[in-house]
């Protein structure tokens, strides 16, 4: 019988063990469904201590024209002294909003200040600038999980309170000039964080380092609004915010072609809601990260406290990802409401043999899928993007996850996880899913998973291909007309599996298992 979801989350700090396992383990499945969705239930309240943490920033009324200042429109002349004064008197006076009035407006970097809002009017256009040196002096960041000094983002504020951008307007990052770095960036940044360099000396913002800036960076900044403008064609990730605390992204449209970008990155990030955004992206659309190996231990902030909702994505690589730099931990991620149409996958969780770290207390409901070009939902701790050999073998831990009420049609594959020998993925529950796709199922080294309500049409293969999985329940599922076979289950560490109220009428083969396999491996009830 699979252990359900005893953790509780936990707001401030890591959550403590799971106390009632062995309870579940012993007792039958209807103790073990109710104990998931108490448990459950008991996550999802959680939610408004959060909501209520995350207050958005006001501001005082008064307005610094950018015109004012000498900005002028056309997107020929360079305003970046006129942004930079407009802001610098703005703070000066107590804070206020920074106007950038209808036309487009040619700037190099610009740098935010405490009690400013960036204000982007209707039919306003920032077009950044495409000269490298318009983005010096270097200024701190973390690039890929790893912090350094590099060309300074486009957008950019550090260690600020109460800062925003906002309007209707366009940011237009005019970043195909960095796009050619993507295949020469240089090794040296993973480099210096795995052999522990002082942070000080990894200076980059050369050419020859080919270090792609992101487009909006905020670090640590507390009270951060960004709310109804449309962002793309930036250097790299798009809106980047880096151990930042009380964080509102609403209304932001992201519709980007560039590579690595992003849509949004919570990077060791705490208290931040996503909502009523929309991502069409080179890239994943809402990705959370928390530091890359040696680095990401060193600093050691999770990203912890995120609410997506209401949100909708087309292209991207996935809806709400996971990874791959999660070093310093993620947890208590709740998504719901969203739509996902043509993006590679609704849900991506990824990590390798490195990172270590923890990603627990991630859940997802009310979800609807289609057009996906692979999996509705992928937990993958064989990450195979990242070509940068680690310096250690420590392996990440996946555990304590809830998937529930998704409904998805078109994909190549329904679910997909893929554990470590020494480092099963734990804890997962799915149910109530409806999916049309090709294939099923597929958990390779995993343990306490349950399988709830699931209906899944698929043209290839068994519904449910395990491999050295154990502690897996599949309640109250159905076989669809045409299955050939339900459950195939092998590898030798396989067993404790069970199919319980499951209709199993249309299925030629309820089970097959494998050489190896223990003998009473699979029970059905």
């Amino acid at each position: 019988m699979p252990s359900q979801f005893v953790t509780r989350v936990s707001l401030n700090s890591r959550p403590v063990a799971a106390r009632r396992w062995a309870v579940a383990l012993a007792a039958g499945l209807a103790f073990a469904v109710c104990s998931s969705t108490a448990v459950a239930q008991e996550a999802w309240a959680q939610m408004p201590a959060i909501l209520a943490r995350i207050v958005a920033p006001q501001f005082p009324k008064r307005d610094f024209d950018v015109t004012k200042f000498g900005a002028v429109a056309g997107g020929v002349a360079d305003n970046t002294k006129a942004f930079g004064d407009a802001i610098a008197a703005c703070a000066k006076s107590g804070g206020g909003r920074v106007l950038v009035p209808a036309g487009k407006f040619l700037t190099g970097a610009i740098h935010l200040q405490s009690g400013v809002e960036l204000h982007l009017a209707d039919a306003a256009e920032i077009i950044f600038s495409d000269k490298l040196e318009d983005y010096l002096p270097v200024v701190f960041v973390r690039v890929g999980g790893i912090e350094l000094y590099n060309y300074s983002p486009l957008i950019y504020a550090r260690g600020c309170a109460n800062v925003a951008v906002t309007g209707k307007g366009k940011l237009n990052g005019n970043a195909k000039q960095w796009w050619n770095w993507k295949s020469s960036e240089s090794k040296k940044v993973f480099e210096m964080g795995a052999n522990q360099i002082p942070v000080a000396q990894r200076v980059f913002g050369k050419p020859e380092y080919a270090v792609r800036p992101s487009f909006l960076c905020l670090v640590s900044c507390t009270n951060v609004l960004l709310e109804d403008f449309t962002i793309g064609s930036g250097p790299n990730w798009t809106i980047h915010p880096i151990y930042c605390q009380n964080l509102t992204v609403r209304r932001v449209n992201v519709a980007t072609d560039g590579p690595n970008n992003d849509g949004i990155d919570p990077d060791s990030c705490r208290d931040v809601l996503i909502e009523h955004c929309t991502f069409d992206t080179g890239d994943d659309c809402v990705v959370l990260k928390s530091g890359y190996n040696e680095d990401g231990w060193r600093v050691g902030r999770p990203t912890e406290n995120v609410i997506m909702r209401y949100c909708s994505a087309k292209r991207g690589h996935g809806g709400l990802v996971v990874g791959s730099e999660m070093s310093g931990d993620v947890r208590n991620v709740f998504m719901h409401d969203c739509q996902f149409d043509g993006t590679d996958r609704a849900i991506r969780i990824k990590s390798k043999r490195g990172r270590g770290g923890v990603v627990e207390n991630i859940y997802a409901r009310n979800l609807k899928v289609k057009n996906m070009k692979r999996d509705v939902a992928i937990l993958n701790m064989d990450y195979s993007s990242d070509k940068n050999q680690a310096a250690n073998e420590k392996a990440p831990v996946f555990r304590n996850m809830e998937f529930e009420d998704i409904t998805a049609d078109g994909a190549p594959a329904a679910i997909v996880i893929q554990g470590l020998d020494d480092s099963a993925i734990e804890n997962i529950r799915f149910k109530n899913w409806k999916v049309t796709a090709l294939t099923g199922v597929t958990a390779n080294w995993a343990k306490n998973l349950l399988f709830e309500n699931l209906t899944i049409v698929r043209d290839v293969g068994p519904v449910f291909d395990l491999k050295e999985c154990s502690g897996v329940t599949i309640a109250h599922s159905r076989a669809a007309k045409g299955t050939r076979t339900f459950l195939k289950l092998t590898g030798a560490s396989s067993g404790g599996v069970k199919l319980e109220a499951c209709d199993l009428t249309q299925a030629v083969t309820k089970f097959e298992t494998g050489d190896g396999v223990p003998e009473n491996a699979v029970e059905i009830k």
